[in-house]
């Protein structure tokens, strides 16, 4: 039996390229033993069976982000453990491929309440998390709250435009009822988090709150708990 080497160097021996290139096609989940995408450069191999990707590229895989139908009752960190191979869309349309790496150092970036539910994003990439910030306030997102309670007198219009908290009055936004206990909230420069404090200043409880989408991106048919990439013309 031989003596276990490093998953780069067989790689290297087999592609006839420097073991750095044999890295990288690691690295990007290009390489399997036998049948199994492996993608640490160092992993001990012996007789397994080494495949290379006939597509393979020696380009870094770039950082990903990702969207998450976030369950109700769960804080950002438990929803960034759902983010994993098992919980990923079936016909992902975005095109990504799945790398086991796209799974570290995600941040939170349009976050919501803890008791919220709905569409949250994880990125990689400080491109992108770098652009939600910057464009906060002309992302518009659209939320669907359940409330109970007695709309006080005025008080739709009131959700709408019209209210003050700590000397700062809130601006215009878009607010309906969908049906007799849920609301529409379509709003852009306030955070999920204040529609509490909102419906409460005019006499209703918020019993849930779900985001349905941010700017042009939706959950589209997510279940909760389940992801997908956004892919690179995506577009908020």
């Amino acid at each position: 039996m031989n003596e276990p080497i490093r998953l780069a160097k067989r790689v290297a021996a087999l592609a006839q390229c420097s073991r750095r290139d044999a890295e990288m096609y690691i690295e990007g989940g290009w390489v399997r033993v036998d049948g199994v995408v492996v993608e640490q450069p160092q992993f001990k191999v012996q007789d397994e069976r080494i495949e290379i990707d006939p597509d393979a590229k020696l380009t870094p895989p770039e950082p990903a982000s990702m969207v998450l139908n976030k369950p109700a009752g769960m804080s950002a960190d438990d929803a960034r453990a759902l983010v994993r191979v098992e919980n990923h869309i079936e016909h992902d349309p975005s095109g990504v491929r799945l790398l086991h790496r796209h799974f570290a150092r995600l941040e939170s970036v349009l976050p919501l309440p803890d008791m919220a539910s709905g569409l949250v994003v994880f990125t990689q990439d400080w491109r992108v998390k770098r652009r939600l910030q910057e464009d906060f306030e002309r992302i518009e997102q659209e939320l669907v709250v359940e409330v109970s309670g007695r709309l006080a007198p005025n008080g739709l219009a009131l959700l709408n435009h019209g209210l003050v908290f700590d000397s700062y009055a809130l601006p215009p936004i878009k607010v309906s009822w969908q049906n007799e206990t849920h609301l529409r909230f379509a709003l852009k420069r306030i955070s999920p988090d204040t529609v509490v404090r909102m419906c409460d200043a005019v006499g209703l409880k918020v019993l849930n709150i779900r985001r349905l989408r941010a700017g042009r991106i939706s959950m589209s048919r997510m279940e909760p708990g389940q992801w997908r990439y956004l892919a690179t013309t995506d577009r908020f």
